[in-house]
């Protein structure tokens, strides 16, 4: 009798998530691309020491995930040339996840870091194994914002400080009556779920309308949205 082989189906390989790294200090940068080429899953495709040398070479490698310095040494001690090589970055590859990442606990820096598309915003000072972690959360396509921080600026928001009358945002005018009102639901921290529940629709009908919203804005991230969302219903409550 011929013996018969069982051959198991092997499994398609998973390409490494590749990551791009921004940072003015070599040690930082060296730091961090030998923690993260020790991972299995992950590869440094690239690095750069200013934000003219990264808008040049990410591009070119289409890393998965942009680790960014926020702060620069062609800049000041303020200046966040980090976040705006995140805001290009993004305009020019809107699937690319960007980590910011900072030495200062500076909640100006993040409100700056959630309006530019970043993924996800941690501390320098963050252990390894988290920075890892931070990785390949954003790159999975979850947010890793700090809440406590993210509670800040939404608090910061609330203070009727008095500020002038531009336009929220341009898209603001475009959304209906039913979005606008989505809106509101996303400003309040709601889950698609949770909206659908409330407004008693399909959650695919308000993921589709969740999604139209984010085009109008014209932002990529629901963060941005509730950002605008929670500005939106300060100025309203100001007006009563």
């Amino acid at each position: 009798m011929e013996a018969r082989t069982h051959t198991e189906p092997v499994p398609a390989p998973v390409s490494p998530l590749r990551v791009f790294i921004l940072d003015d200090h070599e040690v930082v940068r060296r730091g961090i691309r030998d923690l993260l080429d020790a991972e299995p899953d992950i590869v440094v495709a690239g690095e750069a020491s200013d934000a003219r040398e990264a808008l040049l070479r990410v591009p070119a490698v289409r890393p998965d995930v942009a680790v960014l310095d926020v702060r620069l040494g062609e800049g000041g001690s303020g200046d966040h040339a980090g976040v705006e090589v995140c805001r290009e970055l993004r305009a020019r590859m809107p699937d690319l996840a960007c980590l910011m990442l900072t030495s200062f606990d500076d909640d100006e820096a993040l409100f700056d870091a959630i309006m530019a598309g970043a993924a996800g915003y941690v501390l320098k000072r963050i252990d390894g194994s988290d920075l890892v972690h931070a990785v390949r959360t954003v790159a999975g396509g979850a947010s890793m914002l700090d809440p406590r921080a993210t509670a800040r600026v939404m608090a910061r928001l609330r203070d009727p400080r008095p500020e002038p009358e531009p336009a929220l945002c341009p898209g603001l005018e475009r959304l209906s009556p039913r979005e606008t009102e989505i809106l509101a639901l996303i400003g309040e921290g709601l889950t698609n779920r949770q909206i659908a529940d409330r407004l008693f629709l399909a959650e695919k009908t308000i993921k589709n309308r969740v999604s139209a919203i984010l085009t109008k804005l014209g932002v990529g991230r629901r963060v941005q949205a509730a950002v605008i969302a929670e500005r939106l219903r300060e100025r309203q409550d100001a007006r009563r």
